[in-house]
């Protein structure tokens, strides 16, 4: 027994610990519960009677021998980490420029989020759309003005192929596919034969709600509109719905906000009347609903839709919508405080 404590006595002074894996390595071998120093206090009942008093004070001068060794060890690595080359650690850091979400993005993100607490789920379809999925389903007839070139991208004539020119084409096939009720947004980018100015692009965001159940009634439409505006632009926001005409809908209404800048006084931007046009709406057509086999007679609807550049432009007073597709940094690292 007195042997092997000297032994170990031995080893464990002259072994180098450079690291922490070897420092780990030295306390499993000793220190551990199944550790050299653990088995003599083990193998300490079978010592003679007249040897353990002797054998019982080398155990223990051996186990505080590797464990202050241990501890030395352990200080000293911890003091390489904090010496680190001798940097002076009062020094600011260095900065790094954050990303920003985009305008678009993030007043996409705020309408979704608003028709989310009514109950609305998102849906998304293709692009490239068919004539059926664009204009027949939606009552387009064939003479109608949208269907001529100088407003619609085609890329085949035989059969039609285009670039959708709304989102309701996803509308159009969430119909097709689920059974009423039906509560979804669909937001997406659109495309359009228009020239490029500050108030015009020929491509640009747009999101739609549409709404098929039962008793479904333009008074559920007011309401919906009334909260949407309210929780966008502010608790203080007034509506107002203009008769108006589309195909997918009857009846139909464009519908104002008071406007944001000069709280309906009247301005510049609204012109001074103190309305702002923002979506247009309406319930959706019979017509539509049996094309896309839905029982016009026992369900109804409404659908509304709006440009989520111009939502963008009024909450932002962005006067030029070029900007929004120009990844200009200068514009976009100002909308660093909504990356979180």
């Amino acid at each position: 027994m007195i042997d092997k404590i000297n032994l170990l006595e031995k080893e464990i002074e002259a072994l180098e610990i450079k690291n922490a894996e070897e420092l780990e390595s030295f306390r499993i071998n000793y220190l551990s519960k199944k550790g050299e120093i653990t088995k003599l206090f083990s193998d300490f009942k079978n010592v003679p009677v007249e040897l353990k008093k002797e054998s019982g004070k080398l155990i223990n001068d051996l186990k505080q021998l590797a464990q202050n060794k241990f501890n030395q060890v352990k200080e000293e690595l911890e003091n390489q980490f904090d010496d680190i080359s001798g940097l002076d650690l009062s020094l600011p850091g260095d900065s790094y420029n954050l990303g920003s979400r985009h305008p678009l993005n993030i007043v996409r993100n705020e309408i979704i989020g608003i028709f989310n607490k009514l109950g609305f789920t998102v849906s998304e379809g293709p692009e490239i759309e068919d004539d059926w999925h664009v204009f027949s389903a939606l009552n387009f007839p064939p003479e109608h003005p949208a269907r001529d070139m100088q407003d619609t991208f085609f890329i085949e004539k035989t059969p039609d192929i285009l670039l959708r020119t709304h989102t309701s084409s996803v509308q159009v096939r969430e119909m097709e596919h689920l059974k009423p009720p039906i509560r979804t947004v669909t937001p997406g980018r659109v495309f359009r034969n228009e020239a490029i100015s500050a108030r015009a692009h020929c491509i640009f965001h747009q999101i739609e709600a549409l709404y098929i159940d039962e008793d479904v009634s333009f008074a559920d439409l007011k309401q919906t509109l009334l909260y949407f505006s309210k929780e966008l632009f502010g608790e203080e926001t007034k509506i107002r719905l203009r008769p108006s005409y589309f195909p997918f809908t009857e009846p139909s209404a464009e519908m104002d906000i008071s406007c944001t800048l000069c709280g309906g006084k009247g301005c510049n931007v609204c012109k001074h009347t103190g309305w702002l046009e923002i979506l247009g709406c309406g319930m959706v057509d019979p017509n539509v609903m049996d094309s896309t086999g839905i029982d016009s007679k026992k369900y109804t609807g409404f659908a509304l839709g709006m440009g989520i550049e111009r939502i963008t432009m009024l909450k932002y007073g962005i006067k030029d919508i070029r900007l929004f597709f120009e990844n200009d940094s200068r514009f976009l690292k100002q909308f660093h405080s909504t990356l979180i």
